[in-house]
């Protein structure tokens, strides 16, 4: 099986000459499906009237992309101006910065640096890695129009909403993108059918989490959502398994739903439920996002509101020695199944001066609980007088307790690294996952560990695509280091130092799990066992059904091994029809 190439600093020469040789003729025998999507440099991309013509069957709402950057440079796009430029680098951490712009995304790695906000004005900017346009698609007909023009002239088809995105699958060089963003529907039905009655929420495919818990709440229901509020939730959240501080309550955001609206490759638009096309709906429930078709609404299970408590706990090195730090971090992970257990998630993070959460949340209890749960550590700190802050509270509703306690964060520029820890291996050989974590973050300046506590299994799930190592893990820890804009070269000799060197150590104490396909390395190389486990093939035929012609292409999603990204952006076929 070939491994794609990837688009940065990572040449794939014979496929480059073969594109050079074959790709405009191969469009030119409709025979046979075309070895390359065409690119804007190339005789069959389309021209100006045939985008004019496009547009307005999807009502003037084509967008061609100016990299939102280009005002930090002197090209062509748009006047340098310093003053944007300040405001811009800013606000560059924001996800609102990024996820109202129809072609920009929040992981850098995956634009090449295209256009960088941080380098030199005089510095290149261009299109690169992004979309050259997009449809801000509003409707089914708009999606249905662009997957048909993408179709007939052999254009890379992108599926975006927010560009939330660690694995920039929604981006994509030469690519037309329906940008879901705008499909805000949001609405609270009593949904009957032989699998579940009851509260449910239908969301289009731009609603953000946030925008749907607020909706639930006041209906006086919870949901899951992200732990990050402006993750879109129809979107590769819920695709792909979707974890958050309700998952140990009820289950993954995946469980939760009860059936899709999809536009196929074919045009075509589907329910797809345990009754109606039930493989579509099985795949489309944790089998990643992007690839079987256009999902234009989702509808999931709510809940009563609850009262819950939440606090935060923080300990550091300061004054003591690194080995009494570390046994304080193995404290903490020891106590994370019995909160599991009593239905609550805590989502923390690790460097090597100190270990934080933010938060822990417990669903349907009190302080009282938390404090019992959480005296083993308290003691512990006080004991071996590490320095260390703690706050709990109660609060009438989950909805209190997130918008108190998981204010609005900036994303990261980070480099990434993930995987699934079974509880067994907390519970069997926690000493050997201290001192994994321990070399991660000592032995490497800059890395840190994030992670999230969720126990998806101590609830009844239903049959999905979800990765069956979810089923078994106690959290999804990723590894991070930081990302550099001036020295793309250091990237990626931090990203190899990943692939090669951590990742591994963690891989060998952790046999036969695998790794949450919306957190991970890009780099992984097993990644259709690590990402979907044995239902990899299963969701691979789906995949054959439902996009025959491999209309849909996301980077690691089930299917893309028949692709490869070269050197300059484009995705040109890597094995025969």
């Amino acid at each position: 099986m070939a491994t794609p190439c990837l688009a940065w600093k990572q040449a794939c020469f014979l496929v480059l000459s073969v594109v050079t040789v074959v790709c405009g003729l191969s469009v030119a025998n409709h025979t046979r499906s075309p070895i390359c999507r065409c690119m804007p440099q190339d005789p069959c991309w389309p021209e100006h009237n045939l985008w004019a013509r496009f547009n307005k069957t999807v009502h003037g709402r084509l967008i061609a992309t100016i990299p939102i950057a280009s005002v930090c440079h002197i090209d062509s796009f748009a006047p340098y101006d310093k003053s944007q430029c300040d405001q811009l680098q800013s606000n560059w951490g924001f996800p609102k910065t990024h996820y109202e712009n129809p072609s920009s995304i929040m992981a850098p790695r995956f634009t090449n640096l295209s256009c960088n906000p941080f380098s030199s004005r005089r510095s290149p900017c261009t299109i690169g890695n992004y979309v050259q346009y997009a449809v801000n698609a509003t409707d089914v007909a708009h999606v249905r129009e662009t997957i048909n023009f993408a179709a007939r002239h052999n254009i890379r088809l992108v599926i975006r909403n927010t560009g939330h995105d660690l694995l920039g699958k929604s981006t994509g060089a030469g690519g037309l993108a329906i940008w879901m963003h705008y499909m805000k529907d949001i609405s609270i039905v009593e949904y009957v059918s032989p699998h579940y009655s009851g509260k449910a929420v239908k969301v289009g495919a731009g609603v953000q989490s946030f925008e749907g818990s607020e909706a639930a709440y006041k209906a006086g229901l919870v949901i899951v959502g992200g732990n990050c509020a402006t993750v879109g939730l129809a979107g590769g959240y819920s695709q792909g398994g979707g974890h958050g501080q309700m998952v140990s309550q009820v289950g993954l955001a995946a469980d939760q739903v009860l059936e899709w609206e999809v536009v196929l490759a074919n045009g075509k638009l589907v329910t797809a439920s345990p009754m109606e096309h039930p493989d579509l709906y099985w795949a489309l429930s944790g089998g990643g996002g992007g690839t079987y078709g256009v999902v234009v609404s989702m509808t999931s299970k709510a809940y009563p509101e609850l009262r819950t408590v939440s606090g935060n706990i923080s300990f550091s090195d300061t004054g003591v020695s690194r080995d009494t730090f570390f046994a304080a971090v193995a404290k903490f992970t020891s106590i994370l199944p019995s909160i599991g257990d009593a239905g609550g998630a805590s989502v923390w993070w690790l460097t090597n001066t100190t270990l934080a959460t933010a938060p822990t949340t417990i669903p349907g209890r009190t302080a009282t609980l938390f404090n019992s749960l959480f005296s083993p550590l308290i003691e512990f700190l006080q004991q071996n007088n590490l320095q260390h802050t703690y706050y709990v509270d109660d609060f009438p509703t989950y909805y209190d307790a997130y918008q108190t306690m998981s204010p609005p964060n900036n994303i990261t520029d980070q480099l990434l690294g993930g995987r699934l820890i079974p509880r067994s291996v907390v519970e069997q050989n926690l000493a050997d996952l201290t001192t994994t974590l321990r070399n991660i973050v000592e032995g490497n300046d800059g890395f840190l560990i994030s992670g999230i506590m969720v126990n998806s299994s101590r609830v009844a799930y239903p049959d999905n695509s979800v990765n069956p190592a979810w089923r078994d893990a106690l959290m999804d820890i990723v590894m991070g280091a930081n990302f550099d804009y001036a020295d793309w070269d250091t990237d990626v000799a931090r990203q190899q130092l990943i692939t090669n060197v951590l990742m591994p150590q963690l891989e060998e104490l952790t046999p036969g799990s695998g790794a949450y396909l919306n957190e991970a390395d890009p780099n992984q190389i097993d990644w259709q066992q690590a990402f979907y486990g044995d239902n990899y093939d299963i969701l691979l035929e789906i995949k054959k059904k439902y996009d025959p012609h491999s209309r849909f292409y996301a980077f690691k999603s089930v299917g893309s091994e028949a692709w490869t990204v070269v050197e300059n952006g484009r995705l040109c076929k890597s094995q025969a029809d």
